[in-house]
């Protein structure tokens, strides 16, 4: 496939080791020609990569098996997802679920990677509906400017939001950079 294709979630070899696109940029600087900005993350050690390459490269691509599944619970060993199709539990390490686990409440449906049976990746819904457990009180009359404060939501997301959301409300936030997007 060649790299222009190359989409987030999709499972290629990159110097005999699996790696998982996280993100992609097509650039083209003015006077150079064009070029792809690849995000990757290599499988078994975790770590996330930049590469840039031509629009035109090949890669080897592997075939991922995407199954949803459903979050049910965090402790010292890890996370515990239950897959829906056969109802088996696998607990993902820290490292594997990342950030990801700021967007999870119990009972949460989202899709995990997995390759040979061994999840490698858990991809967010796009956007997830939390409650905010903390904020500061909002100033009356403040609408003159576009003023945002800060709250921590149940699962200890640390997000800005309008200064009409108080304590106990619930609202809607992006996956893909922790920001608010409306009133749940």
């Amino acid at each position: 496939m060649k790299v222009s294709e190359m989409r987030p979630g999709i499972g290629f070899n990159m110097d005999g080791k699996l790696c998982v696109v996280v993100g992609i940029e097509h650039r083209t600087p003015g006077n150079l020609r064009a070029f792809v900005q690849l995000t990757y993350r290599e499988v078994l050690s975790g770590k996330q990569l930049d590469k840039r390459m031509q629009p035109t490269e090949d890669l080897q691509v592997v075939e991922l098996d995407r199954r949803p599944m459903e979050f049910l619970f965090t402790d010292n060993t890890g996370s515990t997802f239950m897959d829906l199709e056969n109802y088996d539990q696998h607990v993902l390490n820290k490292a594997l679920v990342g950030d990801a686990i700021y967007y999870l409440r119990p009972n949460t449906e989202v899709i995990v990677l997995c390759n040979d049976g061994n999840p490698i990746r858990v991809e967010l819904p796009a956007s997830v509906e939390l409650t905010v457990t903390d904020t500061p009180p909002g100033i009356k009359n403040a609408t003159a400017t576009n003023q945002l404060k800060e709250a921590t939501c149940e699962t200890g997301l640390k997000t800005r939001v309008p200064p009409f959301i108080e304590t106990g409300e619930k609202i809607k936030i992006s996956t893909a950079d922790g920001s608010y997007l409306s009133r749940a």
